[in-house]
């Protein structure tokens, strides 16, 4: 077995064993990609925009890419889909003043992924879909990119890529890493493909503690380990210009500016009916109040639409509203946001929030960015995806968290019937975000000695 160091770790490169591991795993491969792919061409063909690049994802890229990686010192940063997108924007926001002679290089699985970072990043830092795990892909993407060192943003562990850049000796990190409770038996059953690639992370910035102990149950170098917090506290604070009028957009559907709001952000199967008919129901104690869903999945939009309406909703979806689009107030009792990354904005007007995949979902979703907009939230059993950031929330009661549909129905009739309550756990929240700002500076402070080692310039902090 060989040991190449990355820094100051000596991590391990297989031998005959890893070699038939990653045989099977790539005959294993060929198989399920051959089984999958239909399956994956037509959730690419209902979300749209998947032809622009399609090659990329085959490690196939155009003159101008080459050309603009080329003598050049490559970051290779990867975000999974939108959520990560922001975390990534703020990742690239803090490394570009400390290493200015860098190039970064942004890659996505999805099609909306890759809308985000178009909208967010600027020009100058490329973006490219990430390859397909196979081992001839792989290596060429990674011959093209010829990176210094890789990122990934909130673990997706695929083997032929974290091999090569093993082979290649390039320092890979994780940032906001974490385990959930689903996917930590799995890597632990199956520790034989995963312990060696986990060992292989020249640095691991946890979210906290429980995630840092079951990264180094998994394989993780006690000394690559850091908890440095969750990047999505300082992702919502983001300082960014509202690229929508909410207000003004309701105002053209309808609905007054004193109106009651209750926001369904990240919604999946299932919440969206249920919220529509307690909303019936609340409208008979308060008439202003109207219901924006914003479900996860926005290809889900046209079948659900149809659902709604057939279900009684008077409705209107985000893409049928243009300048000249006027409706009479009392019209609408609910918009269905059928696009993507313009969820926070919605956020900004909102009474109340409901967060999704919370009820009839297992996971839950993001409470941090209406939280950092001093909102009172409300959210169901299910937020184990967000435990740590749940506890965080119920323990400052900045948050209310019911069992059922019928305690959703109860908290918010409640939420909605007291001002200075919602008040003050939109203060709350606020504290729970500022509280816990800073991940980011602590993730970017455990990557750069790495690249100095590297041979890459890195601006000293002023």
């Amino acid at each position: 077995m060989k040991q190449f160091r990355a820094g100051g770790l000596w991590l391990n490169i297989g031998g005959p064993r890893e070699f038939k591991l990653r045989t099977f795993y790539n005959i294993l491969f060929l198989v399920f990609f051959a089984l999958s792919s239909p399956y994956y061409f037509w959730r690419m063909r209902r979300r749209g925009g998947w032809r622009q690049n399609f090659g990329q994802r085959f490690a196939i890229y155009d003159s101008p890419l080459k050309q603009a990686l080329t003598n050049r010192h490559v970051i290779w940063i990867h975000a999974v889909s939108v959520g990560e997108v922001n975390l990534c924007t703020q990742l690239i926001r803090a490394l570009e003043p400390r290493v200015p002679n860098v190039k970064f290089v942004v890659s996505c699985t999805t099609t909306t992924g890759m809308a985000e970072l178009r909208r967010r990043l600027p020009s100058r830092v490329s973006m490219i879909y990430y390859p397909v795990d196979r081992r001839k892909y792989v290596r060429r993407a990674l011959a093209t990119v010829n990176p210094e060192a890789v990122i990934l943003v909130e673990a997706e562990i695929w083997p032929n890529f974290l091999w090569r850049l093993r082979d290649l000796q390039i320092p890979v990190f994780l940032a906001n890493a974490r385990l959930s409770d689903r996917s930590f038996p799995r890597y632990k059953r199956f520790h034989f493909l995963f312990r060696p690639l986990f060992d292989s992370f020249a640095g691991v910035g946890c979210q906290n503690e429980e995630d840092a102990q079951r990264l180094r149950a998994v394989g993780c170098h006690p000394a690559a380990v850091r908890v440095v917090g969750n990047l999505k506290f300082d992702a919502a604070k983001l300082s960014e210009r509202s690229a929508l009028d909410v207000r003004g957009l309701l105002r053209q559907i309808g609905v007054p500016d004193d109106a009651l709001i209750l926001v369904a952000g990240s919604t999946h199967d299932g919440e969206e009916i249920l919220l529509a008919d307690i909303a019936r129901r609340l409208r008979e104690k308060f008439p202003s109040l109207f219901l924006i869903l914003v479900p996860r999945h926005f290809e889900r939009c046209q079948d659900l639409g149809q659902k709604l309406r057939t279900h009684g909703v008077k409705l209107m979806s985000r893409s049928e509203i243009f300048p000249a689009t006027q409706a009479a107030p009392g019209t609408l009792e609910c918009l269905l946001v059928n696009t993507t990354g313009e969820l926070k904005f919605f956020y900004e007007p909102a009474t109340v929030v409901f967060v999704g995949k919370s009820l009839t979902s297992v996971g839950g979703q993001n409470p941090i960015e209406p939280g950092a907009q001093g909102k009172a939230i409300v959210f169901g059993p299910h937020m184990q995806n967000f435990a740590d950031i749940t506890r965080a929330f119920l323990k400052h009661e900045a948050a209310v968290q019911v069992h059922d549909a019928a305690g959703l129905e109860t908290a918010l009739a409640g939420l909605l019937a007291a001002p200075e309550r919602r008040a003050a756990m939109g203060h709350a929240a606020l504290k729970v975000v500022a509280e816990n700002l800073g991940a980011v500076e602590r993730t970017v402070e455990m990557i750069l000695p790495h690249l100095e080692r590297r041979g890459i310039f890195v601006r000293q902090k002023k």
